[in-house]
């Protein structure tokens, strides 16, 4: 009996082990497909990996939110390929249809959340900070006014106006303004040569930064893309030949907080470093941040007989454009009458 009984476990041992493989295959078969099925979402939801959280912790953490089915099973599958401690911090932009599989991948990968941020053709350097400030998404350390904001971007002592191209920008939750702005200025910088490379033979300009500075003017009265190269043209045109630029928007950039919404006479009569109607050439830095396509006017402008420029009796943002003042005086005539009437009720005719 007793050798029967040995030799039945003796069977029955190696049965019984077969058994237990196959279950356990079974359910680590399950477990791998489990990885494969979408995770428990009904929209788009975004999740944030804190800096130094264990994958363990995410894996609760997701559980707990009703997100993952088995986070033991995910930190296992993690483990065994070596993939756990690879996952990287930031916010994560799951939507329907992820698998744990590919959230542990998205994880692995880096592939954050990017925000945007835009910066605005012909805003100034004030405007951009005010906004950087305001953005929820970017970590602040500049201070409210920079001393030298350029000496971050080893261009110490250079005014920072016009320095950082308009553009929307893609970032991860947590980056710095000055690392934003890095991204900016390396743009502006690209753009600039590129324009200064290719610019048109003959401009009455000695480098990049008076091309900028050009642009910059450029950007401020043109409101209607159509005219950028012609009003660039005016303006190296009156270069060329000696003549006072007379552009509002520089008296306006310096008489900067004192400005209430119009220019007055007794303005343009005084003096100052951004007055053009008072000293000749340009003046000494940018007066916005200008876009590439007011650079790229600036490099290829229209140049023809104009010297001169008044808003159009249209209000559609279109100047009429004279070669000599008798027409400016003429066209400025027409657009004063235009005023007149709408400021007494006429209505535009």
């Amino acid at each position: 009996m007793k050798r029967r009984a040995r030799a039945s476990l003796l069977v029955a041992a190696p049965l019984l082990a077969a058994l237990l493989i196959a279950a356990a295959s079974a359910a680590l078969w399950r477990g791998v497909q489990d990885l494969n099925r979408p995770l428990h979402l009904s929209a788009l939801t975004v999740y944030r990996v804190v800096p130094g959280a264990s994958l363990a912790h995410v894996a609760t953490d997701l559980a707990a939110r009703g997100m993952l089915h088995d986070p033991h099973l995910w930190v296992w599958y993690a483990r065994w390929h070596g993939l756990a401690a690879a996952v990287r911090a930031g916010e994560y932009a799951i939507r329907p249809g992820t698998t744990p599989r590919g959230l542990l991948q998205q994880m692995v990968k880096g592939e954050v959340l990017l925000h945007a941020f835009t910066i605005v053709d012909g805003w100034r350097v004030a405007d951009l900070l005010a906004a950087l400030r305001r953005d929820p998404y970017l970590r602040a350390t500049l201070p409210p006014r920079p001393v030298d904001l350029m000496a971050k971007f080893a261009a110490p002592g250079l005014s920072p106006e016009g320095q950082f191209l308009p553009e929307t920008y893609k970032f991860p939750l947590g980056t710095s303004d000055v690392a934003l702005l890095a991204m900016a200025h390396k743009a502006l910088l690209t753009e600039l040569q590129a324009a200064w490379k290719r610019r048109d033979a003959d401009l009455p300009l000695q480098d990049p930064e008076e091309l900028l500075t050009v642009a910059s003017i450029v950007e401020k009265e043109t409101a209607l893309p159509a005219e950028r190269q012609k009003i660039a043209g005016v303006y190296l045109h009156r270069l060329a030949i000696g003549m006072r630029l007379q552009a509002d928007p520089t008296i306006i950039y310096g008489l900067g907080e004192r400005y209430g919404g119009s220019l007055h006479s007794a303005d343009l009569r005084r003096d100052g470093p951004y007055n053009t109607y008072t000293r000749a050439g340009l003046p000494p830095t940018p007066i916005a941040l200008p876009g590439a396509a007011a650079i790229e006017a600036s490099a290829h402008p229209e140049i023809g007989d104009a010297l001169y420029f008044v808003a159009s009796e249209k209000g559609d943002g279109s100047h009429i454009f004279s070669a000599t003042l008798e027409e400016q005086d003429a066209a400025v005539g027409r657009y004063l009458s235009r005023l007149r009437r709408k400021a007494a009720g006429g209505g535009e005719q």
